[in-house]
């Protein structure tokens, strides 16, 4: 399993509790639109991912995270 599969795995964990829809998840998969979430929502989320990651995200890294892949690409970053 290469890290970002792994990294993807750990992303589609935490997005479990908040996943109300029971939306499949994928790469292409949308925080906002698929998802459905407010911005409450993804604030809550975005905390348990900078808590499982040991990262930040930033505001301005927020506004340009739409999908699940995009999430997983920026863990990466971030973790190097």
């Amino acid at each position: 399993m290469t890290d970002r599969t792994a990294t993807f795995e750990k992303v589609k964990g935490l997005i479990e509790p908040f996943n109300e829809k029971g939306v499949d998840l994928k790469e292409e998969t949308t925080f906002v639109g698929d998802l459905e979430w407010d911005s409450l929502t993804v604030m809550d989320f975005v905390a348990s991912v900078e808590d499982e990651f040991d990262i930040i995200i930033t505001m301005n890294q927020q506004a340009e995270i739409e999908t699940v892949g995009q999430l997983v690409d920026a863990v990466g970053e971030l973790q190097q």
